[in-house]
């Protein structure tokens, strides 16, 4: 049998194309190994993004606010929860005043409380809160910014301002009512 004589030219084209498929076919491969590579990358920091940011605790303030606000509350007077509920019950001529800010007031406050977040407290009291010989019973969640605001109402010459010295969960363990 004979063999066939393929012409060079034809020869080299063949293997030109052989070799330009398997080029383009490793091109090819490569691009899905390296999207594969992206993705797994991606997916990895995600994780890793959210595990950490699951471990941060909240660090609370520096310590030059908390020494701030332990002065503050060691200037002013302090009543309990239960004073405040009790004078609340005698229908006592006072003005509780809520220093969270407006969304935590929403979700929950004390009965007939007043709002003034403690942001804005020097600029709205003296129109909300005229007479400074008022009963205030100052309270916030956790007592830092009733704290800070109940010196703040004494320096501004509210004389009868004092501060519920109990969270406000606190007073909702203590079933005493809420408002929202």
């Amino acid at each position: 049998m004979a063999q066939r004589k393929v012409p060079k030219i034809e020869t080299r084209k063949r293997f030109y194309d052989l070799l330009h498929n398997k080029k383009e076919k490793e091109k090819e491969e490569m691009k899905k190994r390296m999207l594969v590579a992206m993705v797994s990358t991606l997916v990895v920091l995600s994780m890793v993004g959210v595990a950490m940011a699951q471990d941060k605790t909240p660090a609370g303030p520096p310590p030059v606010v908390k020494e701030m606000v332990a002065k503050a509350k060691g200037s002013v007077q302090k009543v309990s929860a239960a004073e405040v509920k009790a004078a609340m019950d005698k229908k006592e001529n006072a003005v509780i005043l809520d220093v969270r800010d407006p969304g935590e007031y929403a979700a929950g406050h004390l009965p007939g409380a007043l709002n003034i977040s403690r942001g804005m407290l020097e600029f709205q009291v003296f129109n909300k809160i005229p007479d400074q010989n008022s009963q205030i019973y100052v309270y916030c969640k956790t007592g830092g910014r009733s704290s800070l605001a109940t010196k703040t109402l004494n320096d501004l010459g509210y004389k009868n301002a004092v501060l519920m010295d109990a969270l406000f969960e606190d007073w909702i363990k203590a079933g005493y009512p809420a408002e929202r």
